[in-house]
């Protein structure tokens, strides 16, 4: 089963935990895109997303997650000892999508932007969106 992260892509955290994904998902059952480009946008109009947060989508088969259930679902999915961190689960959402934001509203000053959008390495090119 694929599923689809869509990212902020100029924000260096986001980018950076793209690359943490890809190095811990030999099955490769993650592919990825750049939340602003038009085929994201397709995805989530398709999916019946109107308001997306600005950092981390996840599309699945079965839903959208955004915040810190995005990241625990896709923790789950990577090589041990990463899915261990699903069992955060228990902690109130509330209470992790608080934490989610307090990182995610600070991401650019805490760990910079760039000026454009990441562009994968020839051999991850099929594991990103157009």
């Amino acid at each position: 089963m694929t599923s689809t992260i869509l990212f902020d892509g100029v924000c260096n955290l986001c980018n950076g935990f793209v690359q943490f994904v890809i190095a811990r998902d030999p099955a490769a059952q993650f592919r990825f895109g750049a939340l602003i480009t038009p085929a994201a946008q397709d995805l989530l109009r398709a999916a019946g997303v109107t308001n997306a947060p600005d950092s981390i989508v996840l599309l699945e088969h079965d839903g959208v997650y955004f915040q810190s259930d995005a990241a625990l679902r896709i923790a789950r999915r990577l090589t041990f000892p990463w899915p261990l961190a699903y069992g955060l689960v228990v902690v109130p959402r509330f209470v992790r999508d608080w934490v989610y934001d307090i990182i995610a509203a600070r991401r650019y000053k805490w760990f910079g932007r760039r000026d454009a959008c990441m562009v994968p390495t020839p051999d991850l090119k099929q594991r990103f969106l157009d």
